[in-house]
């Protein structure tokens, strides 16, 4: 070898896992079951932290339907193998087994029954059972690839099994497979976005994908922020979209614009600059409501009309802000026509968001390391053997509903029987 392989000092692992959130403990726990020595190393003091504080405490951990089209990616054929190999089914098969009680939520997501604590004891749980071992507030500086001369004599000996060198803090590793699990950009108050994996991504030859905020809130300003800051914490079912996608689900108003799950599944598909569209009554044809309402009960007022659909703040701002020369009219005193424009209002609330909450509340990062020279087989570079890419730092983005989860555990788990 034309460097040394593995200095006096160094520790030496089968593999070495950078990052210990969800596709890190899983990468790890499959790869330990191996048979392999394993190390986790995490740059905060606690490991799973995005496990924890997922789903409310719950950790939405999969969807009981988990397709390729759930997710977005510039190649998106890339997510089948891994997907297939380590299914959802295979996941919930794994917490069934360890007892932990879960239900379902709307749309097929699975939620813990009682917290999200249950789901990391799991991954933690196979992870020591199997001999990985951990190293938390724990940086890494540098990621070297051993060049190799000539074959060492005894294969099975440590020099032969060294690909790479690691220089984290002041410790020294050397490893045979290096698995790159860093997470992206999303919520850095949890001390894990630090933009390693993209660091490493570009260090051995591999492009990366423009990376945004997603699965975030909107944000508005002027007008519109004043109209729905007046009515934080008031959410609804909306059908909400761009020309491209559209979702049907809860939107909340918040002091800052709107959220919600059709606000956050929107964010993955809108550019800045773009309007959005809202329909706030996506269950009734409100021209037909209206002039029935007319017709039965032509004293009544537009509020108490709408007030019966929507919630009554939200019925109440709506005449103020929108048909305030309407407040106090009598139905029988509008015409049909302007009705119809009422109508129309309700269902085609056309606004553009000022931007996003961005990487402080996204729940993941779009876009990262280009998967086009990663393998979906095994997810190890095409170029550099036993360097391996999963989770949220590759390009994809799952939909909410526990499909960016899912992506962790099908990609840590084909990365962990491969390297």
């Amino acid at each position: 070898m034309t460097t040394d392989a593995c200095l006096k000092n160094d520790s030496f692992y089968d593999v070495v896992v950078l990052g210990g959130g969800a596709a890190g403990l899983m990468a790890a726990a499959t790869a330990g079951k191996r048979g392999r020595t394993v190390l986790v190393i995490e740059v905060s003091n606690k490991l799973g932290k995005k496990i924890l504080m997922s789903g409310g405490g719950r950790c939405n951990f999969t969807n009981l339907e988990v397709k390729a089209e759930h997710f977005l990616s510039q190649n998106p054929h890339f997510v089948k193998s891994a997907l297939s190999q380590y299914s959802n089914w295979d996941f919930i098969g794994l917490v069934a087994a360890y007892g932990v009680e879960y239900h379902e939520k709307d749309h097929g997501q699975l939620f813990c029954d009682h917290s999200s604590k249950d789901i990391l004891k799991v991954l933690v749980s196979e992870c020591e059972q199997n001999g990985v071992e951990f190293a938390l507030n724990t940086s890494v500086t540098s990621v070297t690839p051993v060049k190799v001369g000539e074959p060492a004599a005894d294969e099975l000996s440590v020099e032969a099994r060294v690909n790479f060198n690691l220089q984290a803090d002041s410790k020294r590793y050397a490893c045979q497979s290096v698995v790159v699990a860093t997470g992206g950009l999303s919520i850095p108050s949890l001390g894990g976005a630090t933009g390693l994996g993209y660091q490493l991504a570009q260090q051995f030859g591999l492009e990366l994908v423009p990376r945004s905020a997603s699965l975030v809130p909107f944000t508005l300003s002027g007008r519109w922020l004043d109209f729905v800051a007046s009515l934080s914490g008031v959410s609804l079912p909306v059908t909400i979209s761009v020309p491209s996608k559209q979702f049907y689900e809860s939107m909340l108003f918040t002091h800052r614009g709107l959220s919600g799950p059709c606000v956050l599944q929107l964010s993955n598909y809108w550019a800045l600059g773009e309007a959005v569209t809202i329909d706030l009554l996506p269950n009734s044809d409100m021209r037909v409501e209206l002039i029935k309402a007319k017709e039965q009960s032509p004293k009544a007022q537009l509020q108490a009309v709408l007030a019966k659909a929507l919630p009554k703040s939200l019925a109440l701002s709506l005449i103020e802000n929108w048909w305030p020369e309407l407040s106090r009219t009598p139905l029988q005193e509008i015409k049909q026509q302007r009705l119809f424009d009422v109508a129309n209002d309700l269902h085609q609330w056309c606004i553009t968001p000022s931007g996003t909450e961005g990487y402080r509340t996204a729940e993941v990062t779009k876009g990262g390391v280009d998967v086009g020279q990663v393998l979906s087989k095994t997810m190890q570079h095409k170029t550099t053997p036993n360097l391996f890419f999963v989770g949220e730092v590759l390009d994809v983005t799952g939909h909410l509903g526990g499909f960016n989860f899912q992506w962790a555990w099908s990609s840590g788990y084909v990365a962990g029987i491969n390297a």
